[in-house]
């Protein structure tokens, strides 16, 4: 509630919708790079810690200090970058990543502005290797409204493929998973 323009969840994700996004994280691949945008309190994080084999590496981009702390006291096996996901390809690059796996966000899409989230997605799609995949959410309440369904659009604009999973009852609120995968050019 301190950081409205910051944080956009009432709480933090369940473990079942965390497991629900994580299920992207090559779980067989010897050492995938997989990228959490917007980790927030971890919640998403110790799900992709779950099924990430060893040797894996765990990016977590926060631009929030009191998280990025957080964060880094709370779960230290976890790689914290700071910065904007929207500079997702130059921060990549600082860590010496040219490619990603798997994206996982837990970003407030409906804080950003319609350019902001087409920069985002921009990045994420330079950012994925061959086959790999990009999963974020919606709350189930708000799909009807129109910054919903403009950032639906804006994920069929930018990915060839888009799933919706089914609706998470067990988080609040209800979500539905998109996981989206081959980036338009």
């Amino acid at each position: 509630m301190r950081e409205p323009g910051l944080v956009g969840a009432v709480a933090p994700s369940s473990p079942f919708l965390a497991r629900e996004m994580a299920a992207v994280v090559p779980s067989r691949t010897a050492a995938p790079v997989v990228v959490e945008l917007g980790p927030g309190t971890g919640a998403l994080s110790r799900a992709v810690h779950e099924r990430l084999p060893e040797g894996g590496r765990h990016l977590a981009i926060e631009i929030d200090p009191g998280m990025i702390e957080h964060l880094r006291a709370d779960l230290p096996w976890l790689e914290v970058v700071r910065g904007d996901a929207s500079r997702l390809g130059a921060l990549l690059a600082e860590a010496g990543v040219s490619s990603v796996d798997a994206v996982v966000s837990g970003l407030p899409w409906s804080i950003f502005s319609g350019e902001l989230q087409r920069d985002i997605l921009t990045e994420v799609g330079k950012a994925l290797a061959p086959g790999g995949a990009f999963t974020t959410f919606a709350y189930v309440h708000a799909l009807g409204m129109s910054g919903a369904q403009a950032f639906r659009r804006r994920l069929d604009g930018a990915f060839d493929e888009v799933l919706t999973s089914r609706t998470v009852w067990r988080n609040v609120p209800p979500a539905r998973v998109y996981t989206c995968r081959r980036p338009k050019a």
